[in-house]
Order: structure tokens, then sequence, then C-alpha cells
């Protein structure tokens, strides 16, 4: 049986990556950060896996559109 992919909430990608909501949100908009997931009708998160990425090297990531 496969791990299925984890799925963290804003306040936990906040922490993680140092950023404010507003510079998220931005580099979502540009691309340069990894995008929500939603998972209820009022809730989002993030691919945990996703986050690591952009942690690993913020400077080079660019979010996959084909998605």
């Amino acid at each position: 049986m496969s791990n299925p992919e984890r799925i963290i909430r804003l306040k936990t990608v906040l922490d993680r990556t140092g950023l404010s909501r507003s510079t998220m949100y931005r580099k979502i908009a540009e691309g340069t950060f990894p995008g929500q997931v939603p998972i209820s009708l009022h809730g989002a998160g993030w691919y945990e896996s996703a986050i690591n990425r952009w942690i690993a090297d913020p400077r080079r990531y660019r979010e996959d559109r084909a998605e």
C-alpha cells in the first residue's frame, strides 16, 4: 500500500517557510510557491512534498501548472 500524500494547513506552511501570509499568496500568484489544494468546501491546504521542495530551493521553485 502506498503512502498517501500528506496535506498541511496554512499555519504549518507559514511556520515552516517563515513567509508572511501576504508574501506567500503573492508568490502563489507569481507561480513561485506551491498552490493550494482544496480539502473541503471552505478549507484548503498544501501538499507537504511541494512545500518541502520549495524549502529545499526557493529561488528555483516554479509551480508545475500542468497539474
